[in-house]
This record gives C-alpha cells, sequence and structure tokens, in this order.
C-alpha cells in the first residue's frame, strides 16, 4: 500500500515529528490505516500480508513512512500478526502503558507519528526476547534493492540457462 499519493507527511526520509489534527489525519489515510493508526484498532489475526512474508527489507509506518523494523529481526510467532523482536532503532518507537480490555500490556506506536502500531511482549525469541506484535495494516514494506538485484540476476541466470538447452 502506497499512502504516500495523497500523504503529505509521509516520507522514508524526513525524520521530523508529525503533529497534525486527527482531523487531517482522516482525509489522507486510507480507511482501514485510520481505525488502527489513529483509533487504536486491531486487524484480525492471520488477514495480514506480511504475516508469512519472507521478503527481504525493511517495514515502515503506513501513517508517515518512519522506518520500523528490518525483516530479519522478523520471526514467526503463531500469534497471528507479524511479530520482530527489535526495532530498527531506539527511537523508530515509541512506548506506553495499555491497561484496556482488562489487560496490562505495553502498546507501541510510531516514534515519527505517535500511529498506533500494536503491542510488545516479553516472551519473544533471542537476543531480546521481546515480541513486538504489528498491525499489518499500519506497516509499509520496501524489498532490500541488493536482494531484489540479486533475485532478478538468478531469474535472469535460470532465463539464460534454459535458452542453451
Amino acid at each position: 500500500m502506497d499512502t504516500s499519493k495523497k500523504n503529505p507527511v509521509y516520507s522514508r526520509t524526513d525524520s521530523s515529528k508529525v503533529n497534525i489534527s486527527e482531523e487531517e489525519w482522516r482525509k489522507i489515510l486510507p480507511a482501514d490505516v485510520y481505525a488502527i493508526a489513529r483509533q487504536k484498532g486491531t486487524e484480525r489475526p492471520w488477514t495480514s500480508k506480511f504475516e508469512e512474508s519472507k521478503e527481504v527489507g525493511t517495514y515502515y509506518c503506513a501513517a508517515c513512512g518512519n522506518a520500523l523494523f528490518k525483516s530479519d529481526t522478523k520471526f514467526e510467532s503463531g500469534c497471528g500478526w507479524p511479530s520482530f523482536y527489535e526495532p530498527i532503532t531506539k527511537g523508530s518507537i515509541i512506548y506506553a502503558p495499555d491497561n484496556t480490555h482488562g489487560m496490562s500490556r505495553t502498546e507501541v506506536m510510531c516514534g515519527r507519528c505517535k500511529a498506533h502500531l500494536g503491542h510488545v511482549f516479553e516472551d519473544g525469541p533471542p537476543p531480546t526476547g521481546l515480541r513486538y506484535c504489528i498491525n499489518g495494516v499500519v506497516l509499509d514494506f520496501e524489498k532490500a534493492r541488493a536482494a531484489e538485484k540479486k533475485y532478478n540476476e538468478g531469474d535472469q541466470q535460470n532465463k539464460d540457462a534454459k535458452k542453451g538447452e
């Protein structure tokens, strides 16, 4: 999903904090992204296109373009949402206590625009022992260029090999 076309705050290079009104967010975000990012919703488990993705690259905030996670920190948690054990930088995520729904959890939000991303739990794998359980709707993904280039080169070699048969 590319929200940058009508979203003036979306940038993968600008690290300045985003502080706009809820009315403005409602205008620039797709309804599904708005419901989770701004209204702290949750997507249904096992519905994210990123849940089982193994592609190499970087995950960004779909609301503002802030880099959040590298694909090499993603792991299969079995919880139904994309899970990561570490954010890309300390400042890419901010934390807040969440005591809603009769639970005591830690909410994780985008460090640039404060979009609700999901929650972090202390049942993840080494080296951090953390599980960032993230709503896929609020993620954008960009394949690593080197991985894509290698894949395409391999694909071309396969085509060349077939021509020689």
